[in-house]
């Protein structure tokens, strides 16, 4: 049997909502398996939704720029907030960004090698790192690309801590900004349900119906049962089928067909998400709560 370690017990926490000794029996029960111990405790219906929520490490700022038909959205990182919150921060992921939506790099390691002022990209986040006293990085970006006939919508929120980008077939600029808004506050996963891929829905239906199956409902029920939930699902994580934040009494697809637009694609980046944390003491605490 693994070993069963306060930090993936605090992780299952986290993600599910159960309690401590619930947690840990289900890691037991799967072999530590987390994937598997959100199954776990959905089926017995202990947890509502198997959030999966990244660990937030990193500090830093998103940023977006928009130059003729193309778009960057990027994120610059640092150590510490107060570093990302100075000016000279502010100032180099400003250029970072503008010189990446001008040049449209391949890759970070390309985007690193632009010319500036300094030499490149690169000496620019050597000389603020050597500045400020912390690693300051280029961790990602995202390049997109439009015709005349599309629109993109950029918003930037908790002043870049979360950053979204949107490209909507049609409509305009104020639609698009609304789209984008409505991103960086939801967070969705796909932009219809068309591109969740179908592993992906046969496993949440396998899910859902063992759950509906261990609440003791009828065979007739239960596929009824499944299907709304399979429903709820998909309207949580596709953009299109989402309630507008600023309307919900529609979706956002309906929303953007009333301007004359469709949804094409978007890019959110929230700063930090999916670095790894250090351990902090709160997890020594409770090692002597989680023992047999």
């Amino acid at each position: 049997m693994a070993e069963i370690k306060a930090a993936q017990v605090m992780d299952l926490r986290k993600k599910t909502g159960v309690g401590m000794m619930d947690a840990k029996k289900a890691l037991v029960a799967t072999d530590g398996d987390m994937e598997k111990a959100i199954d776990f405790l959905r089926e017995k219906g202990m947890a509502k939704a198997a959030k999966k929520s990244d660990r937030v490490a990193a500090e830093g700022l998103t940023d977006i720029k928009v130059s003729g038909n193309t778009a960057a959205i990027v994120e610059v990182n640092s150590e510490t907030d107060f570093v990302s919150g100075g000016d000279q921060f502010k100032d180099l992921i400003t250029k970072v960004t503008t010189k990446i939506a001008e040049n449209a790099p391949a890759d970070v390691e390309a985007a690193l090698a632009l010319s500036t002022d300094n030499g490149t990209l690169n000496d620019d986040l050597i000389q603020t790192t050597q500045v400020t006293g912390e690693k300051v990085s280029l961790r990602r970006f995202t390049v997109i690309k439009k015709n005349d006939d599309q629109t993109f919508g950029a918003y930037l929120h908790m002043g870049g801590r979360i950053g979204a980008l949107v490209l909507l077939d049609g409509a305009d600029e104020e639609t698009a900004k609304d789209v984008a808004m409505h991103v960086a506050a939801v967070n969705p996963e796909f932009v219809s349900r068309n591109d969740i891929p179908q592993d992906r829905l046969d496993h949440e239906r396998e899910v859902l119906t063992i759950e509906a199956q261990n609440e003791g409902k009828p065979a007739n029920i239960v596929d009824k049962m499944v299907e709304g939930r399979l429903n709820k699902f998909l309207s949580e994580i596709s953009l299109a089928d989402q309630e507008f934040v600023k309307d919900p009494d529609i979706t956002v697809a309906k929303y953007v067909a009333s301007k004359g637009g469709k949804l094409k694609s978007f890019v959110r980046y929230e700063v930090g998400e999916g670095i790894e944390k250090k351990a902090d003491n709160f997890v020594e605490e409770v090692m002597g709560q989680i023992k047999d």
